[in-house]
């Protein structure tokens, strides 16, 4: 049998301490590391070991009592949360880890939100009893009041207390507790039932790194988990990592069923890959094995076509949606004798492994640009390209990644018919719920466009962000419907449906009003009655918006949401007027109104009639020649007939 763990918690919650006590109990490793002394065993990239933080994903094997047990030791920062989510794909349980000094921290909600939504069973551990200032009831209370109000404490197995508890969620319990006759074996089958089903979350108490209560904790995990896996059905896996060992792709998965050796080949549209070694790892250590099974988690060298979220094995499978993602873009700013376009693709590489980055490249400016969560990223960015690459690369003040929308529904036309060349396309356009993405539908009947090219159309609108109108950033939060369409049976060329599917696209968004977005966050912060006036006028001042104030005796708390622009900064203000005693936590709240539209599109100063990526005017032919139509004439010059539906 086969389990994943993972290990989620705020930063410097003491996570990585707590993997090494339990890789080194169950004699994973021999001798225990510490952060503090650059010797962690899972933190083994210099730079984290430097930074005394864990920036890459990396996972120990631990072989228990007959069982395997990978243990994913993920990022507590903010900045390299998309790096923590990805591992959330693909784990069976996971350990929070919360100070017991501390409490419940911004990134422990955003942590506990994705592991609720991918239905993650969850065991949480309260560290740092040790410390001065710790308070595991005040802990519980929070757990139980942010978190969930199915946090039960477990630290002394199954008590009284546990069974006073599993007889009010259980009425056959209950009968059994009232008549004496409720077991241990009893509470433990049901607690497994429980936990399965995301109705009881277990907690226990200790100090990773006064090693107490790390085993115990884990032995309770054991005993209270079970996975299962279909080894005989034909395999699937799921890629949630690539790294590059001397220039070889390493492919990192999980198998969900069936069996996969060495040699065994997959084919990717056009392409068949094979794979050509199989790795077990255990920190930066590993064994190559003949084959793997469902439960594994495995590196493949030979695929070089698989991404990040991409299901392998699968015919028809949608590749995984992630929530991180980063508000800012930076410039690379780069004057060494390297080609721009060899450093473009070191970032490519670098994107492959790190998808959040979306690398673009601005052909007109001959210009990188990456997206990013935050600063630090940028500078473990500039460390890791000079560490893996020998190359020095710093980065411009980091910019709001804004998007556009649409105010109303209108339908776009796109034709393209310069000499031997010829495609058209209708496209109703309509706002989507905000959020959303941009999403399609098909009402193209068959007789008008074949499946084929109704297919091409709806691969062209996906396959890479659009530009909108006001700025140049990306078009979301739109709903399109093919309405029809048409090819040439002789004309029809490769890449003739992009051009009429962008141009119907671009010639849609000119005759609509165009909307500004720009993302949030979601704010808690905690601080002194005192300070009630100021952090209210604060986030009035930020074009913030809060619910009623949670006062109690000597606190205020307030919940609200802000825009990262205006907010990005602002906790070391919020720090020094309380003095350090405050909190705060941020967390990316999704795209909204931009509070100040006319000044950021005067600011960004994008001339929708010179993006040479895009036009809105279409392309027809007379007597051999190729003509262009502006926008607001192309409707009327179009071939297929324009329905009521238009």
């Amino acid at each position: 049998m086969h389990t994943t763990i993972g290990i989620v918690a705020h930063v410097d919650s003491g996570k990585t301490t707590f993997c090494e006590q339990l890789l080194y109990h169950t004699n994973a490793i021999k001798k225990r590391g510490r952060v503090d002394h650059q010797d962690a065993y899972l933190d083994n990239h210099a730079i984290e070991r430097q930074r005394g933080i864990t920036i890459f994903a990396e996972q120990g094997r631990i072989d228990y009592n007959g069982h395997v047990y990978t243990l994913i030791d993920t990022p507590g920062h903010i900045d390299f949360a998309p790096e923590m989510e990805r591992a959330v794909h693909i784990m069976d349980a996971a350990i929070v880890i919360v100070s017991a000094v501390d409490g419940i921290e911004g990134h422990t909600e955003t942590v506990w939100h994705l592991l609720r939504e991918h239905h993650v069973p969850t065991f949480i551990f309260i560290n740092k009893v040790d410390r001065e200032g710790a308070d595991v009831d005040a802990v519980m209370a929070a757990i139980k009041k942010d978190l969930t109000p199915n946090a039960l404490l477990f630290n002394n197995g199954i008590d009284t207390f546990v069974k006073e508890w599993l007889a009010d969620h259980d009425e056959q319990l209950m009968e059994k507790y009232f008549a004496d006759e409720l077991t241990e074996n009893d509470g433990t089958a049901k607690l497994k039932q429980m936990i399965q089903k995301e109705q009881a979350f277990i907690c226990m108490s200790g100090s990773a790194l006064k090693d107490e209560g790390v085993l115990d904790f884990f032995e309770t995990i054991v005993q209270l988990t079970e996975t299962t896996f279909d080894v005989n059905g034909p395999f699937e896996g799921k890629v949630y990592k690539i790294r590059h060992d001397n220039q070889q792709r390493l492919t990192f998965m999980k198998a969900l069923s069936g069996v996969l050796k060495v040699r065994d080949e997959f084919t990717f549209g056009d392409t068949t890959e094979k794979v050509t070694e199989i790795r077990l790892y255990n920190g930066s250590s590993f064994t190559t094995v003949q084959q793997v099974q469902a439960g594994d988690i495995f590196a493949v060298k030979g695929l070089a076509t698989p991404i990040i979220g991409d299901m392998i094995g699968v015919t028809e499978a949608n590749p995984a949606q992630f929530e991180m993602i980063p508000a800012l873009q930076a410039k690379v700013m780069y004057e060494g004798s390297l080609h721009i376009k060899e450093l473009h693709r070191i970032f490519r590489e670098i994107e492959a492994e790190e998808p959040s980055l979306r690398v673009v490249w601005n052909e007109k400016f001959q210009e990188i640009s990456v997206h990013v969560m935050g600063t630090i990223q940028l500078e473990v960015l500039t460390e890791l390209v000079k560490d893996r690459f020998e190359i020095d690369v710093h980065f411009g003040k980091p910019q709001i990644l804004y998007k556009e929308t649409i105010a109303a529904p209108t339908v776009g036309y796109g034709h393209f018919e310069p000499l031997k060349h010829y495609a058209e396309v209708h496209l109703k356009m309509e706002p989507n719920t905000r959020g959303a993405g941009n999403t399609f539908s098909n009402q193209c009947h068959a007789d008008d466009l074949s499946i084929g090219h109704q297919r091409l159309i709806e691969k062209h609108l996906f396959e890479r962000d659009h530009h909108g109108l006001l700025t140049g950033f990306p078009i979301t939060d739109i709903h399109f419907t093919l309405l029809t369409g048409r090819a040439h049976i002789k004309h029809t060329e490769g890449g003739d449906f992009r051009e009429a599917s962008f141009r119907a696209l671009r010639q849609g968004l000119e005759q609509v009003e165009n909307v500004l977005l720009e993302p949030y966050y979601r704010f808690k912060m905690k601080a002194s009655n005192d300070h009630i006036g100021r952090m209210m006028s604060d986030i009035q001042q930020a074009s913030g918006t809060f619910e009623a104030p949670i006062l109690t005796e000597d606190t205020v708390t307030l919940h609200g949401r802000a825009p990262v622009a205006t907010f990005m900064d602002y906790s070391t203000q919020f720090a020094a007027y309380t003095n350090g005693k405050g909190a705060l936590s941020l967390q990316f709240d999704g795209y909204d109104l931009c509070h100040n539209s006319n000044e950021i599109i005067e600011q960004i100063g994008y001339n929708k009639n010179a993006d040479p990526e895009y036009t809105s005017s279409s392309i027809f032919c007379a007597k051999g020649k190729g003509y262009s139509v502006a926008w607001h004439e192309a409707k009327d010059a179009m071939h297929c007939e324009v329905t009521e539906n238009d």
